[in-house]
């Protein structure tokens, strides 16, 4: 008699892929957690890095959740609801335990400002994203939260940098809180960088960038960290003129088609 051999599996092939995408985004926020702890014991610079590194696997997960057809509605849930912790939570609280704890009450109302914003932000895409593709899917609307996570922690970043000395930075982590509170629930388009396209003959100035960039983060990480975060700051304008100028676009060309199709009878 021939015997057939089974192989002992704790999971199929197929909830491997829906599980391997869950467990990055897991791993992505006890790091973004843990930046909390790392605050609360006054080594902010380990809690930024903290946080850029869930950031990276935020962006990852989704992409490794597409590449082995592993994308899940639990999935999906679940990445909204870490980026609640990691890049709404986690931020508001470095910046309370390094300034905000200084106003007392006030403080803590402005991190609940933040949080609140955060997940009003995440509710939203979690909304709009069920759309039907289209050129829109290359703008977010508002500051999407990691973007936003960066932001708020800019004035700390500021100061761990020392290219620029303030007297006042309370008053300046108050500004950029606020600012990127209302930024996120607005309406204002701005570049996702999840639909970058980028042709095969330019991949190898990609990677090219990409290391040089690295480069500068290992011997000048939080110079380098600011800098990043003015140029995000300054392509916020562009993207919302680029996205104007696309609307305008297709309206034309929907009213055009529409003309063409018109009954002149």
């Amino acid at each position: 008699m021939e015997q057939h051999k089974k192989n002992f599996k704790i999971v199929t092939s197929k909830r491997t892929r829906v599980i391997l995408p869950n467990i990055f985004t897991l791993v992505g926020v006890c790091i973004g957690l843990s930046s909390i702890k790392f605050a609360f014991d006054g080594r902010f610079e380990i809690s930024i890095l903290a946080i850029i590194i869930a950031a990276i696997i935020d962006g990852l997960d989704g992409r490794i959740a597409r590449l082995i057809k592993g994308a899940s509605k639990v999935g999906k849930e679940l990445d909204s609801l870490t980026d609640v912790i990691s890049f709404g939570v986690a931020p508001a609280f470095i910046m309370y335990f390094w300034k905000l704890n200084e106003l007392g009450r006030v403080g803590w109302l402005i991190c609940l400002i933040y949080v609140i914003c955060v997940a009003l932000r995440l509710a939203r895409f979690n909304v709009t994203s069920e759309a039907e593709p289209s050129w829109r899917d290359n703008f977010f609307e508002g500051v999407p939260s990691p973007a936003a996570a960066g932001l708020v922690l800019l004035p700390l970043i500021l100061n761990l940098s020392g290219l620029i000395k303030f007297e006042n930075f309370t008053a300046l982590t108050i500004t950029a809180i606020l600012i990127t509170s209302i930024l996120m629930v607005s309406k204002v388009p701005t570049y996702s960088l999840k639909r970058i396209l980028i042709p095969r003959n330019l991949a190898i100035f990609l990677l090219l960038g990409l290391g040089i960039y690295v480069s500068l983060l290992i011997f000048y990480t939080f110079e380098t960290l600011f800098l990043t975060g003015l140029a995000y700051l300054l392509l916020i304008p562009i993207s919302f003129f680029h996205y104007r100028q696309n609307n305008k676009k297709n309206f034309n060309n929907s009213t055009l088609e529409e003309d063409e199709d018109e009954d002149v009878l």
